[in-house]
């Protein structure tokens, strides 16, 4: 078993297994949930990150979700495709990288004071490796928000996704954290808008950096 990614190697099968830099070569400028559930997610950043402070955008696009009404020191992204993050107004800077191919992120130990996964934690491959960075690069108690609804790439969605139904979900990224180690007051939550059925619904799991 691999040490980066404890859980059965079949759970994250996909479809489509060719190089996902062939699958992102070409830019998408659309949302892939729709505005109520954009909403939602510019909320739980309101939430939970302060204004004046340091964030990471994991596996970014074009639009980070961000509350335009609050500044923040520094938003750097990390995504797949060079002209999407270019063109988004948040970041003050951006790198390419393929987490599924390279897990490890290129920053140092405790810089930021938060990070977000907008819609994507279904496309990682080596997700508690991933999540065990996210720790190593966060300040003590420092937020993860993790946000997802029931939309995504089938081909490049792993099996388990497939497999689960929304509270299902809900439980995997968990068992990620809990597997990455480093993570602790983790929580829950459907953030879908009301009334239900009138627009695409939104899950979120948030957890904090554990201190030293």
């Amino acid at each position: 078993m691999n040490p980066n990614n404890p859980l059965p190697a079949n759970l994250f099968r996909r479809q489509d297994e060719t190089p996902d830099a062939e699958f992102y070569h070409h830019p998408r400028f659309v949302t892939h949930i729709d505005d109520r559930a954009i909403a939602a997610v510019t909320q739980l950043y309101r939430e939970y990150f302060p204004p004046n402070t340091d964030l990471l955008d994991l596996m970014s696009s074009w639009v980070s979700h961000l509350p335009a009404e609050v500044p923040y020191r520094r938003v750097v992204g990390l995504g797949m495709n060079k002209a999407e993050l270019a063109a988004n107004p948040r970041l003050e800077s951006y790198v390419v990288q393929d987490l599924n191919q390279q897990p490890a992120l290129p920053f140092a130990d405790a810089e930021f004071d938060g990070a977000a996964i907008c819609v994507s934690i279904d496309y990682l491959t080596q997700p508690v490796a991933v999540l065990r960075e996210l720790a190593r690069v966060l300040r003590p108690e420092a937020p993860l928000v993790i946000t997802f609804s029931n939309r995504c790439f089938p081909s490049k969605a792993i099996a388990a996704w497939h497999a689960l139904d929304d509270r299902g979900h809900l439980a995997l990224v968990q068992q990620y954290l809990i597997a990455a180690g480093g993570w602790h007051a983790i929580e829950l939550f459907d953030r879908s808008p009301l009334p239900p059925g009138r627009s695409d619904p939104l899950f979120a799991v948030v957890a904090r950096k554990k201190a030293a």
